[in-house]
């Protein structure tokens, strides 16, 4: 097999030049569809499908570089070519999905002998394209197509708008502390990094941030009660009227984006945005998402209200009275070293990177029989990324990784897995997939590498799985190549399926080892870590039920609740859901980028109902061994290698035998027993 490498070259990427060269990318492929709907001779795959999805192709790895260097090295300069870009990759978007005649030609090729005489990954992709050309407005008339063009241009610059103004608020706000015995209880690797910003600043003294190593730092550890208020006042208020900057104010985009989402829904014959966005989707109408939520509060609520009343009642016997919204993390971590013996801080000393991710690589050679090794002499945008080959058992590249994993200024917080190249068959050999994985971890500290929660170990065990499923894809067409066509609410079974292996004794036997002595997690450690698994467990279910349920009701019930402000939707749906106390400032929507910002805008509940898939395909492993063989590769060829060529519902019935059920998930949750 010849191997074509594409690798992108990150260091010369020119803002000066993104747009120019964007164009001309943009007039060429106009020309190629010009070209397409022209030909005389009937449709086929190669007169047809194959040259509309070669551009497509050639555009989408010429912007992934561009994108992700936007969200992980920012700059005014690429910010601003980025969001001219947007606007003309939005209108281009628009025309192609809007071309009648292209919609035509696919038509008529769909009901063709030849249609049904392609591989199915084929058949996918025109399926998919009739069904995305509806969604662009294809069958609109003129006037109603122009509308629909601009609403998806407003929407495209409201989004980047919307995420950068959650990181530009985060960035601006600092604040420095000159008496450390106010930061008592901060660790010693978050105050290192908070005195090198003040030096940095040439300030004496240790400047907190809202990037969330320090925040979460700070709620969690921080003895000071006035200075865990202090951080979590900024942080909840972020780009709102309520944070010491108001010209961040994400409350007007959020209102602009639901109502031209609506009006776009609309446009398409849709009673709202929730049911435009299920039409992508495993799930088929609202309802069905309800009914999910609501089943799942009515189980894990009163399993939540016990755990809250718990902390409250530990924390009155440590004098603390009232439980404050900025309490609830620093008490938890104290009744849960009380319970357990579990000292997060502590544990750091045991998961330094190098060993997590060589335990990460030991652990998916034996489920996969994959290997990873570093690639050096590769272009990369910052010292601290790392580039990887995924190498089978043949010691055949499959994929390539770049990671990058640690907070720094002007790179959007969080942490991400996103495409780069997809996987694709060509007559001079295969082109193998590139992805990146991001995440924010507290970066080394002077001698020490970086050491990492263990909540930051199934981050990054996340994430890898999304990367997983992008790199160990077989299907040789890029359409519907490892992501590629994966309907949302399923994408993220992957990942939280990789989770399960951060919880069990074998694996963390892997990930696991003292940075200096290198000794392995002490066994009474080990026992301790795995008896705190469901801690808190359905109180973390229920704030993802809060989120999912306030995401699906502002866009299922956009007409409904006309009139009512999204903040007070927030304000009744925390009310009917949440156990624990919250705070009239609390501005929450103006950051959640996952659906102002990102791909989760009525789809939130996505990762609940995947994590009903995964924990029930994990079940399998716990059935027949975690590292089991023939188990692993099963799962391999069945979510991993398929893409979005076929049904996920119909690939977890391959896998498991059976239809999922409820019951792994609120087992592996800890809600029942």
């Amino acid at each position: 097999m010849t191997v074509l490498d594409c690798f992108p070259s990150f260091s010369t990427v020119q803002p000066t030049t993104i747009l120019s060269t964007l164009k001309a990318l943009l007039d060429k492929n106009r020309e190629g569809i010009r070209a397409i709907v022209n030909n005389p001779d009937a449709p086929t795959w190669e007169n047809t499908v194959a040259p509309l999805e070669s551009q497509e192709e050639v555009l989408s790895q010429w912007w992934a570089p561009i994108a992700h260097l936007n969200h992980v090295k920012s700059s005014p300069a690429l910010r601003g070519a980025y969001e001219a870009c947007l606007a003309e990759l939005s209108v281009y978007a628009t025309e192609v999905g809007q071309n009648r005649t292209l919609y035509d030609r696919l038509a008529v090729l769909s009901k063709s002998s030849e249609f049904y005489s392609l591989e199915v990954a084929q058949q996918k992709i025109i399926e998919n394209h009739l069904r995305d050309f509806k969604l662009a407005g294809v069958a609109l008339e003129p006037a109603q197509q122009a509308i629909f063009k601009q609403l998806d241009l407003e929407l495209s610059e409201l989004s980047n708008t919307f995420e950068n103004h959650v990181m530009d608020a985060t960035d601006h706000w600092s604040h420095l502390v000159t008496d450390k015995g106010l930061l008592s209880g901060v660790p010693e690797g978050t105050l290192h990094i908070a005195a090198d910003a003040a030096k940095a600043k040439g300030l004496e003294g240790w400047l907190l941030t809202l990037d969330f190593p320090c925040y979460s730092a700070v709620l969690t550890y921080a003895g000071n009660a006035a200075l865990r208020k202090m951080l979590y006042d900024a942080y909840v208020a972020r780009a709102s009227l309520e944070s010491s900057d108001k010209s961040f104010d994400n409350a007007p985009i959020i209102h602009d984006i639901l109502q031209k989402r609506q009006s776009l829904s609309e446009l398409l014959g849709f009673d709202n945005y929730a049911e435009l966005s299920l039409a992508t989707k495993m799930v088929e109408h609202p309802k069905q998402v309800f009914d999910f939520l609501y089943q799942l509060i009515d189980k894990v609520r009163p399993r939540a209200a016990l755990e809250y009343a718990a902390l409250q009642q530990f924390a009155e016997k440590q004098g603390w009275a009232t439980l404050s919204p900025w309490d609830i993390s620093y008490y938890s971590e104290k009744l849960k070293k009380s319970l357990y013996q579990v000292d997060d801080e502590a544990l750091r000393v045991y998961f330094p990177i190098q060993v997590v991710w060589d335990g990460l690589s030991a652990i998916v050679q034996r489920l996969y029989g994959i290997t990873l090794v570093e690639k050096v002499g590769v272009d990369i945008w910052h010292e601290q990324v790392h580039c990887y080959a995924i190498q089978d058992e043949a010691n055949q590249d499959r994929g390539y990784l770049y990671v990058d994993l640690y907070a720094r200024k002007q790179k959007r917080g969080g942490a991400w897995m996103d495409g780069c190249v997809e996987r694709k068959r060509t007559s001079k050999g295969i082109q193998l997939p590139i992805a990146f994985l991001t995440c924010n971890f507290q970066p080394p500290v002077k001698e020490k590498p970086a050491l990492l929660t263990h909540d930051d170990v199934v981050t990054v065990f996340h994430e890898f799985g999304h990367c997983l499923q992008h790199l160990l894809t077989k299907v040789d067409y890029p359409g519907v190549a490892g992501i590629q066509g994966v309907p949302w609410d399923a994408v993220e079974l992957a990942s939280q399926f990789m989770e399960n292996w951060c919880w069990q004794k074998e694996a963390l036997g892997f990930i696991s080892a003292h940075y200096q002595t290198k000794e392995p997690l002490p066994e009474s450690m080990l026992d301790n870590l795995l008896k705190s698994y469901h801690f808190h467990s359905a109180m973390g279910l229920l704030r993802q039920l809060e989120m999912s349920l306030f995401d699906f009701c502002i866009h299922a019930e956009y007409k409904q609740r006309a009139g009512q402000s999204v903040q007070s939707i927030f304000e009744e749906i925390r009310a009917k859901v949440s156990v624990v106390p919250s705070v009239p400032y609390n501005r929450f929507p103006c950051s959640f980028s996952h659906i102002f910002g990102g791909g989760y805008a009525a789809g939130y509940y996505s990762y609940l109902w995947a994590e009903v898939l995964a924990c029930d395909a994990f079940s399998l492993f716990e059935e027949k061994g975690i590292f089991d063989h023939e188990t692993g590769r099963r799962f391999m060829r069945c979510f991993l290698e398929t893409g979005g060529t076929a049904s996920p519902m119909a690939l977890f019935k391959a896998f498991r035998g059976r239809e999922p059920t409820l019951d792994a998930l609120l087992k592996h949750r800890g809600v029942v027993s």
